[in-house]
């Protein structure tokens, strides 16, 4: 297994937040809501095949989670809230369920539970051929004419260019991930999903999210909706980040 790159906010003797994103993403993603919760200490991991953790195979659940186990213990997590969003909230429900002492509460933003199989192969199947971009503008705007982005400001998928975009040995400008790893995620969301966990959990909805989600009505689980799209923290950040220190405390 591998110790993931990690992104690490807040005072070492806080009580910890581990954040994991999903397919495609990074962990430089939460630091806007790392400023919100100061009283934590919030860690973030690049999942492997992401950022700038290893791209090497094998890429399936198992794998990710011993990679989790490992980083987090590497850190000194110990007991934390998990958070995850989409694939990664798929993952701390998995987590919760295998390791349930190391999740003390869940936090759960549009988790992708379960993919349709057509879905999961329409997905994937547009990771075959090359994603590149002449330009970080280009990046940008093709990210905002894709509909699935609904109140994202330019300025913040800007800031994402700048951190998550590599520009190749052909001069192209490419996210950092690796095609073959968002490939394998895509097939294990179409497996069944892992059941919610049993902790305090909060569940957020995006309201506009591509990605069905029916979360049952059990005592231990909050759900929250939220007006925009899958991409909840940049479509409704103030929201979510609210919701996110309330629950903490």
């Amino acid at each position: 297994m591998a110790i993931l790159n990690a992104q690490v906010w807040g005072e070492p003797g806080a009580e910890p937040v581990v954040c994991l994103h999903g397919v495609t993403g990074h962990s430089g993603r939460f630091g806007g809501l790392a400023g919100r919760l100061a009283d934590r200490r919030v860690l973030a991991f690049d999942l492997r095949g992401h950022g700038r953790s290893t791209w090497e195979a094998p890429w399936d659940v198992e794998t990710h989670l011993e990679d989790l186990r490992e980083t987090a213990d590497s850190l000194g997590a110990g007991r934390a809230t998990w958070l995850g969003h989409s694939f990664g909230g798929r993952l701390v429900a998995h987590l919760a369920e295998r390791d349930p002492d190391r999740v003390e509460r869940a936090i759960l933003l549009d988790p992708a539970m379960h993919a349709e199989p057509a879905l999961a192969s329409e997905r994937a199947a547009g990771l075959r051929d090359d994603v590149s971009f002449a330009s970080p503008d280009e990046a940008v705007d093709t990210r905002l004419a894709d509909g699935s982005l609904f109140s994202t400001p330019r300025e913040l998928l800007e800031e994402e260019a700048t951190a998550h975009l590599a520009r190749g040995d052909d001069d192209r400008y490419r996210w950092r991930y690796s095609p073959t790893a968002v490939i394998v995620a895509w097939s294990e969301m179409a497996t069944p999903a892992p059941p919610w966990p049993a902790c305090e959990t909060l569940v957020v909805v995006g309201a506009q999210s591509w990605i069905p989600l029916a979360v049952p009505r059990l005592p231990h689980l909050r759900s929250l909706p939220v007006p925009g799209g899958h991409s909840v923290l940049w479509d409704d950040f103030e929201l979510v980040a609210d919701a996110v220190a309330d629950f903490l405390r």
